[in-house]
């Protein structure tokens, strides 16, 4: 499916990213993973092995992006696609509900989540426009962009950004649709990663989220549930589809959720 694909992952040795760097490589595809924590790196050597390029840096700096695509250039030729993966919470930093939002609790989180967005993608326009070659970006986003949670996950900066993603995303699909570059979004519910685990240590939110993500018994997200929908963005199976969002969210969209 992906045979002759190199695709850059930032955020690619850990959670989502890691466990889509698994599944790119074993149906073809070769990969430079991007990560930041030296731990995180050194699991991702162990899982990875050889198959994959392991690159450090921090997507928030503008020359972690452009550094991760020239390693993929060097190694492979080309560059094919980019799923951009990279972001967190920001609860640590300030964020929360509005009248608790610090400015730099805001200003961190958006660094994290949509600056460091904005540096890879319009890394990877550039080298596709240089390469006068068609590409396609792979952007996260949340479903807290469009459907809050006001009790459990009131994290209001957050949730701006993970909407920016999309607003963002549509336009550069918009814009470089005719130089057949692609743009689409994928917005997970609850899934089971290093971010989550506030989350997945509260009973409450546990029982909270049997509810609201009812698919399958009723449970968080495993980070596998997401790789079939990259799969297909970073394939050719793809070509003919820009600017999507596709939530993986285990109904949370559609359904209530009981506390």
């Amino acid at each position: 499916m992906l045979s002759g694909k190199n695709i850059v992952i930032i955020g690619g040795t850990s959670g989502l990213g890691l466990s889509a760097a698994k599944a790119f490589i074993a149906l073809g595809g070769k990969v430079v993973a991007v990560g930041k924590d030296d731990s995180s790196m050194v699991d991702a050597k162990k899982a990875l092995g050889q198959s994959a390029h392991l690159v450090a840096g921090d997507a928030t700096k503008s020359d972690c992006a452009v550094e991760a695509i020239k390693s993929c250039l060097e190694k492979f030729g080309l560059l094919h696609g980019l799923y951009h993966v990279a972001g967190g919470s920001g609860r640590s930093m300030g964020d929360g509900p509005l009248h608790e939002l610090t400015l730099d609790g805001w200003n961190r989180t958006l660094e994290l989540n949509l600056t460091s967005l904005m540096l890879s993608n319009q890394a990877a326009v550039r080298t596709f426009r240089e390469q006068k070659s068609e590409g396609t970006i792979l952007n996260m986003s949340s479903v807290l962009a469009w459907s809050p949670s006001p009790r459990h996950f009131a994290t209001h900066a957050y949730a701006a950004a993970k909407g920016a993603v999309i607003s963002f995303s549509k336009a550069l699909a918009s814009h470089y649709a005719a130089d057949s570059i692609r743009v689409n979004v994928i917005a997970p519910g609850l899934v089971d990663t290093p971010m989550s685990q506030r989350a997945r240590r509260n009973a409450e939110i546990m029982a909270f989220i049997k509810t609201k993500q009812p698919l399958d018994s009723g449970r968080i997200g495993h980070p596998a549930d997401l790789d079939g929908l990259a799969l297909y963005f970073m394939s050719d199976q793809s070509r003919f589809t820009t600017g999507q969002v596709i939530a993986v969210d285990g109904g949370w969209g559609v359904s209530e959720g009981q506390m």
